[in-house]
């Protein structure tokens, strides 16, 4: 058999996306969820070898959240990194996340690198040979789609590893997220709850709470960030339906008022408060001798705090004339946090301001124009908008790690939606500013060549892409020429 490569994984994953035709139907009729998919996991899990008590080797942190998920895993597993350093535990940290913003493999990181490719076919390989075996053995059934085959991947790659300390960021909602099948993690997190994921989990926020809340479990410490009444009645409720060894609500940590949080806003505050109980916790549980103080934190969870990295998430990048704002900011409370940074940043700045936005796969996309408009009213004047797909030029396509068939390929191809935020555009800006330059285009390419014209014709611009992970993730991919991040 000839050897299996990097692209041949990625080639075999990409087989596993449920396609636009079928999940429409689903939509169509009105099924919003698979609740039976965690039972099929947990026998997928049998399948390639591993029982709970394997996955409790792995001291799993899991979190779940609307807003603020990502970055409070980043924090865990930043001063967990830092940690080690200095004390040789934990001995391996792993950070399972999604979705990724190049490649297929930055989900599944070690001591904070992603996967190698080499690593990532080897283990990839494994799964599905041993499935395929299982398969042979008992009867077949069906690989776990592309999200649930991933996080089963990840128990194998960190149990084989060696991982003794692994952060779960939850997929969608949370108590039937696939990342949902340890039964004996040693702690959970929930970060800031609102609306997100709606046709999924419900409307209001106390239907997603409960979605979101169904993380704890029995006999282990469960933490929140403090919630919307309605909210937290249900995360409280499902906590004693649980039995969870203990339920803390997590206000600003005093700590943190002398650490250089970046963006230096009360909800990054708050991420990072929940994070350090999450890292407290598993540090207590692995090293006897660490020890915290109520008047200061360690200098490894301070020098943490100000180094992370989580890329796509407020991040600003310099190019020439052009200074970049990139968030993935892809939920109607996530979109008005990125206005707000915006707006802070580039108050004191000269130049045309210009927002670059796509949401390909967000059932409710237009309704985030309505967010994010109505957030830079009176603070920011975008003197050119533009609307473009996550397509990429065809010397980038054959990237395999971009493929995604969840979308709707003709919508893709029309531009139909990018036609729709820029009607919906027009009309927000109608009585303000009636001027502004509205571009819809097909390529990230093309409104980064668009975005350095304006540019060129003055003093410089300030662009914010915002709307899609997968968008943010397809600029930074093209203005580092990077195959990871």
């Amino acid at each position: 058999m000839a050897e299996r490569t990097y692209d041949d994984a990625i080639g075999a994953l990409n087989t596993l996306q449920t396609p636009y035709e079928v999940l429409k139907k689903r939509w169509d009729a009105g099924i919003r969820i698979d609740e039976g998919a965690n039972d099929e996991m947990r026998k997928c899990l049998a399948r390639i070898g591993y029982t709970q008590d394997d996955l409790a080797k792995l001291n799993v942190v899991h979190v779940a959240g609307t807003k603020g998920k990502g970055s409070t895993c980043a924090y865990v597993d930043s001063i967990l990194a830092r940690y080690r350093k200095s004390h040789d535990l934990p001995k391996k940290v792993g950070l399972f996340t999604s979705p990724h913003l190049i490649a297929v493999r930055e989900r599944i990181r070690i001591n904070s690198a992603p996967l190698s490719a080499a690593l990532f076919t080897k283990y990839f390989f494994e799964v599905w040979d041993r499935l395929e075996a299982a398969a042979a053995s008992t009867g077949p059934f069906e690989k776990p789609v592309y999200f649930r085959y991933l996080t089963l991947m990840s128990y194998h790659v960190f149990l084989q590893e060696g991982v003794d300390a692994a952060i779960y960021e939850v997929g969608v909602g949370g108590e039937y997220d696939s990342t949902n099948i340890v039964d004996r993690p040693t702690v959970t997190g929930i970060s800031s709850l609102g609306i997100d994921h709606t046709f999924t989990l419900g409307e209001t926020i106390d239907k997603i709470a409960w979605h979101k809340a169904g993380i704890q479990k029995a006999g282990v410490p469960s933490y929140t960030v403090r919630q919307p009444p309605e909210a937290m009645e249900v995360v409280e409720h499902r906590a004693m339906e649980r039995g969870v060894k203990s339920l803390r609500v997590v206000d600003l940590d005093h700590r943190l008022m002398s650490v250089n949080i970046k963006p230096a806003a009360d909800f990054q505050r708050g991420n990072a408060s929940l994070a350090i109980c999450l890292a407290e916790t598993v540090l207590k549980k692995l090293d006897p001798e660490f020890k915290t103080s109520p008047d200061a934190l360690p200098k490894e969870f301070v020098d943490a705090l100000e180094q992370v990295v989580w890329r796509g998430r407020c991040e600003t990048k310099v190019d020439g004339n052009v200074t970049w704002y990139l968030d993935g900011a892809h939920t109607a409370d996530s979109i008005k946090v990125a206005a707000k940074w915006f707006s802070d940043e580039v108050s004191q700045k000269t130049g045309p301001c210009i927002l670059i936005f796509n949401q390909q796969g967000h059932r409710e996309a237009v309704g985030l124009l309505e967010g994010l408009h109505s957030a830079t009213q009176g603070s920011v004047k975008f003197e050119h908008v533009i609307f473009c797909t996550t397509s990429i030029q065809p010397a980038n396509s054959s990237k395999k790690d971009f493929i995604n068939h969840t979308y709707d390929a003709s919508s893709v191809s029309e531009l139909t939606l990018q036609k729709a935020f820029a009607e919906k555009w027009r009309s927000l800006e109608s009585n303000t500013n009636p001027e502004t330059d509205i571009q819809v285009l097909p390529t990230v390419e093309d409104a980064f060549e668009y975005v350095r014209k304006v540019a060129d014709r003055g003093a410089g611009a300030s662009a914010l892409i915002t709307g899609s992970v997968h968008l943010v993730g397809r600029a930074l991919g093209s203005l580092e020429d990077a195959d990871a991040l």
